[in-house]
This record gives structure tokens, C-alpha cells and sequence, in this order.
């Protein structure tokens, strides 16, 4: 699980559980089931018209899937991109054929198997890189069903106010009517800025952090696999991989070289 999105939320939910606690009112004045019908199911059924059939129906999938936090292992990459190297110049490209079932990550464990396979350099490169195009394709795709739920939800929370207005317009010569119908009708807009502020746009932004990761995490591999059918010198290649790392990562990383080989 995704601890700082589940801190990150549950701190935005209880900060307006404070305001709302503070206000001096009953808390129950805050609830109220058809304005939550109209934010909540309406924003979800225009997102679903909005957006491919494939992704739009998904929705509640994707938002689950947000708080799964995807291990991404920079360091480790190196490591074994490393040691592929060095067993490749020992023993030739082929030997690496017995690593490739040992391997979880499908994208590092795909490059390997053209490479056995004596793929032309430029092939290779070329396949890895529409697939990956592909995989923030389908990451943009995933992303923009979140922006859309998140820009329909305050638009239901207007629409729900407006009704909530004529409602009360309606019973205008009913003067004690008006404060009361006025709350209830501002409830679906508080609703919507809820939804979109504190689920819809949180998760979208934390999709779009963890696909620039998980790219820079296949480039470091693209560009390992490439230095590896090349022949170069795992040492070179090393060097050439710690400069995808951010400064913490590398610092602990070399680190990590230097207490092994004392």
C-alpha cells in the first residue's frame, strides 16, 4: 500500500472533519444522501461517458489500484544489469538465456530474450522503445479518467446546488424555509470540491509521479540492455547507470560499492 497517498488523504479528510466539527453546527447538518447521489453518481456516469469504453468503466479499478505502490528498485536494476554484464563478457551473450526465468520485471526480462536472440541493436531498440510508448499510453489513459472525474464532480456539486435554489425558490413565502433549503443546496457543491480536492486529483497527480519513475526506470534498463549486447565494459556501464539515480539513491549506492570492497 501507498502510505504517504493513504497519510495524504486521511489528513485532507480530517482537517475538513475538524472544519466541519468547528463550524458550531450538528454535524449531521452536513448529510445529506441526494446531494451525495448527484456529486457522487453523476460525476462518475459522465467520467464513464467521457472516456473509452476500455478505461472509462474501470474507474473504481483504478482508483484501487492507486493505493497499491509499485516497487521500483533502482538500485537492484543496477546490480543486475551489472552482473549480467560482467557474466556476458565471461561466458558470451547466450549464457544470460539461463537468468531470464529468474526474472520478475517482464520488461528487463523481454530485452534480455532479443538480446539472446541476436537481435539487431536498432530492432531492439526500437521494439523497447514503442513499448514503452505504449506503457505511458496506457498510464495517460489511466491518469486522465481521474482528471475528468475530478473536473465533473464540482460541476454535479453546482448542478445540485441549482436544484437545491429552485427548490427553495419555490417556497420563497415561507420565510424560516429559506436558511434551512439555502444549507442543503450548498451541501452538493461542498461534496464536489470534496471529491475532486480529496480523492479524484490527489490519485490522478500520484499516477502521472509513479509513471515518471516507472519510465525512467525502463530507460535505465533499455539503456543497460543496449551497453550490454554492445560489449562495453561493465564498469562504463556502471557509471552510466548511477546517472539515472537521484543524488540520495546514488550516495547510498556507492555507498554500498565501497563497503564491499573494503
Amino acid at each position: 500500500m501507498d502510505i504517504a497517498l493513504l497519510a495524504g488523504l486521511g489528513l485532507a479528510l480530517a482537517g475538513i472533519a475538524v472544519g466541519l466539527m468547528s463550524s458550531g453546527g450538528d454535524i449531521r447538518t452536513f448529510i445529506d444522501f441526494p446531494s451525495l447521489m448527484i456529486t457522487v453518481v453523476g460525476s462518475l456516469g459522465s467520467t464513464i461517458a467521457s472516456q473509452p469504453r476500455e478505461t472509462g468503466f474501470k474507474i473504481i479499478q483504478i482508483m484501487m489500484s492507486v493505493l497499491r505502490n509499485p516497487k521500483l528498485d533502482f538500485i537492484g536494476m543496477i546490480r543486475t544489469l551489472v552482473s549480467f554484464s560482467e557474466k556476458a563478457r565471461r561466458e558470451g551473450l547466450l549464457s544470460l538465456e539461463e537468468n531470464l526465468e529468474e526474472l520478475e520485471d517482464p520488461f528487463l526480462k523481454k530485452a534480455l530474450q532479443l538480446v539472446v536472440d541476436g537481435t539487431d541493436p536498432e530492432v531492439l531498440k526500437g521494439m523497447l522503445y514503442t513499448e514503452m510508448e505504449l506503457f505511458e499510453a496506457e498510464l495517460d489513459a489511466r491518469r486522465a479518467v481521474l482528471e475528468a472525474a475530478g473536473a465533473f464532480a464540482p460541476a454535479f456539486g453546482m448542478i445540485g446546488t441549482l436544484i437545491g435554489l429552485i427548490s427553495m425558490l419555490k417556497s420563497m413565502n415561507d420565510p424560516s424555509t429559506i436558511g434551512p433549503s439555502m444549507a442543503v443546496a450548498l451541501i452538493t457543491t461542498l461534496y464536489g470540491s470534496i471529491l475532486a480536492n480529496a480523492f479524484y486529483l490527489p490519485m490522478a497527480e500520484k499516477l502521472k509521479s509513479r509513471a515518471i519513475k516507472q519510465l525512467q526506470l525502463k530507460r535505465m534498463i533499455l539503456e543497460g540492455v543496449l551497453s550490454i549486447q554492445a560489449g562495453e565494459n561493465p564498469r562504463i556501464l556502471e557509471e552510466k547507470l548511477k546517472s539515472f539515480l537521484p543524488e540520495t539513491d546514488k550516495a547510498a549506492y556507492e555507498k554500498e560499492v565501497q563497503e564491499a570492497t573494503a
